[in-house]
């Protein structure tokens, strides 16, 4: 009779993890000058060092010739270690240039078209694009996606019934025209539509914009099928010739 034998049991596989893939290492000054091109906030050396694939003491080097760098050739920016990490920043004796570029951009110009969908959505707010447009009497979809652009308007939520989205003015707006609230704004509302009187205005609107087939088929059949009152016009009457 064999004696039984200990046996250990067999260790379960471990499934191989696969290792990350490494990051190949590439010219470093312009590899740095790339990321904190598209950087919106400071990046510490370590991220810079990962994101490049170069030893930390190495970046941190970099960043310093690079920064000496741009302060020697009097670029238009300079690189700054600030917050614990490294950005570019347009130089300070340029700002009154940068500030004018920027207001221009904000303050270009809005259309009167514009202007006056802005005052229909501060009065009216919440208001729906559909009610926008029966107070104007025009579509006024690409005037809205300008202001929401612009940041003068914004979504605010949506109307129970039609499902519709709401729109309101946005905090910027108030800054823009110089008041701190809504009821700061002059007294116009009296003379805009009552919301109560926008429904029958709307279905006017899209009465006057959609295609209507019966009219168009009654003049057809109207004009093939003449009536016995119908007399033949002569032509050389100058009564029956238009101008």
């Amino acid at each position: 009779m064999s004696e039984p034998t200990d046996s250990a049991p067999e260790a379960p596989e471990v499934p191989e993890v696969p290792e990350a893939p490494e990051v190949p290492a590439t010219a470093l000054r312009p590899s740095l000058e790339a990321v904190l091109m598209v950087a919106d906030q400071p990046l510490d050396a370590p991220t810079l060092a990962t994101a490049v694939g170069h030893p930390v003491e190495d970046v941190v080097a970099a960043l310093q010739l690079l920064a000496e760098e741009y302060a020697e050739q009097d670029r238009g920016f300079e690189l700054r270690h600030v917050a614990g990490g490294w950005r570019y920043y347009t130089r300070p004796e340029h700002a009154a240039v940068v500030e004018r570029f920027v207001l221009e951009g904000q303050q270009a110009r809005l259309t009167q078209a514009a202007l006056e969908t802005l005052a229909v959505v501060a009065y009216q707010q919440p208001v729906s694009r559909a009610r926008v447009s029966a107070i104007r009497g025009v579509n006024v979809d690409g005037v809205m996606r300008t202001l929401l652009t612009r940041g003068l308007v914004e979504e605010a939520g949506q109307d129970r019934e039609t499902g519709a989205n709401l729109y309101r003015t946005t905090g910027y707006f108030l800054e823009r025209i110089g008041v701190t609230s809504l009821d700061d704004l002059p007294e116009l509302a009296p003379y805009l539509p009552d919301l109560d009187d926008l429904d029958d205005m709307e279905e006017e609107l899209a009465a006057m914009t959609a295609p209507s087939a019966a009219p168009s088929a009654a003049s057809g059949a109207a004009a093939s099928s003449p009536t016995s009152t119908d007399t033949p016009t002569d032509s050389s009457n100058p009564k029956d010739m238009t101008t």
